[in-house]
C-alpha cells in the first residue's frame, strides 16, 4: 500500500484533491489507520483516479463523475468519450487562434493608421487576361471565412494544372462577388493565368474580364496582414473622389514559401464618384 502522499505522486495529483474525494466518497482510501488517521492507497486504485480526472477533464460535475463511475463506465466507452472530448478542445484552440490572429490583424490595422503612404496607389487600366480557375461559397468576406475556402482552391487547382500537364502558369488571380444569396455570402474564385487552348478537366477556363479603371496598390508581406493596405486603399479612394465598384481582385505576384515575404497587388474597379 501507499501512503497517500506517495499515492499523490504517483496519481500526479495533490493530496488535497485525494482528501476531497473521500469526503465526497469518489476515491476512498483502501485502509484508514484507526489510532493516526492515515490514508492509504492500493495501486490498483490509480486505475479509478485516473478514470475520476479523465472524467472532470471531460466536464462533468464531481457527483456526475461518482454517478457515471458507479454504472461501470468501459475503458474503451471512456476512451471514445476522451476523444470527442480531445476533438472538441482541438477545435476550440483553433478557434480561439484564429480569433487571436484576427484581433492581431485588426490591431496592426489601427496602429498603421495614418502612417501608410498613398503615393504608391496608382489608378490604371486591367487588360484581360486568360485564367483557368476553381470556385466555392464563403459565408462572408472576412478572412475567417474566406481563408479556409481559397487556401483549399488553389492547392487544388494547381494539382489539377500540373497533373494534367500545363506547365506554364500563373500568377494567381483571385477575385470575388456576390454569391447571390442574401446572406452576405461570397463566391470565391481561384485562378491561374494559363496559355491559349489550355483545357483541364474539372476546371473552368475562361477569360477573365479587364478593368478599365482600378485603383491598384502593392502589398508586401503576408496576406493575413492585408488589411492595413486594404483600408489604405479605401481611404485613397475615397479621398481623391473615386468610388469603389466592386470587390479588389488580389494579382499574387510573388509566392514564395515563407508568407512574409509575398508581394500581391490590389485591383479595385473604381469609377468617379
Amino acid at each position: 500500500m501507499f501512503a497517500i502522499g506517495d499515492f499523490a505522486r504517483h496519481g500526479r495529483v495533490s493530496v488535497r484533491m485525494l482528501r476531497h474525494y473521500d469526503a465526497v466518497g469518489l476515491l476512498r482510501p483502501a485502509r484508514v489507520d484507526p489510532h493516526s488517521g492515515y490514508r492509504y492507497y492500493e495501486a490498483a486504485q490509480l486505475a479509478r483516479l485516473n478514470r475520476v480526472i479523465a472524467l472532470k477533464e471531460l466536464g462533468f460535475t464531481l457527483e456526475q463523475v461518482g454517478a457515471i463511475l458507479d454504472e461501470q463506465v468501459g475503458a474503451e466507452e471512456l476512451r471514445g468519450m476522451l476523444r470527442l472530448r480531445q476533438a472538441e478542445l482541438e477545435t476550440a484552440a483553433a478557434e480561439a487562434a484564429a480569433r487571436l490572429a484576427r484581433v492581431g490583424a485588426r490591431l496592426r490595422a489601427i496602429e498603421s493608421e495614418g502612417r501608410m503612404s498613398t503615393q504608391d496607389v496608382v489608378v490604371k487600366r486591367i487588360p484581360a487576361v486568360r485564367i483557368a480557375e476553381l470556385s466555392g461559397i464563403a459565408a462572408s468576406f472576412g478572412p475567417a471565412d474566406i481563408s479556409p475556402v481559397i487556401g483549399p482552391l488553389y492547392e487544388e487547382l494547381c494539382g489539377r494544372l500540373e497533373a494534367a500537364g500545363v506547365k506554364e502558369f500563373g500568377p494567381g488571380i483571385a477575385y470575388y462577388e456576390d454569391a447571390g444569396r442574401g446572406d452576405g455570402s461570397v463566391c470565391v474564385h481561384a485562378g491561374m493565368s494559363v496559355p491559349e487552348g489550355t483545357v483541364v478537366e474539372g476546371v473552368e477556363v475562361h477569360v477573365l474580364p479587364g478593368i478599365e479603371e482600378a485603383a491598384t496598390v502593392v502589398h508586401r508581406g503576408s496576406m493575413d496582414d492585408i488589411l492595413p493596405t486594404a483600408q489604405t486603399l479605401a481611404g485613397w479612394i475615397d479621398t481623391n473622389g473615386y468610388a469603389s465598384a466592386g470587390y479588389a481582385r488580389e494579382l499574387y505576384l510573388e509566392c514564395p514559401e515563407d508568407t512574409s515575404r509575398w508581394v500581391t497587388e490590389l485591383q479595385e474597379p473604381v469609377t468617379r464618384g
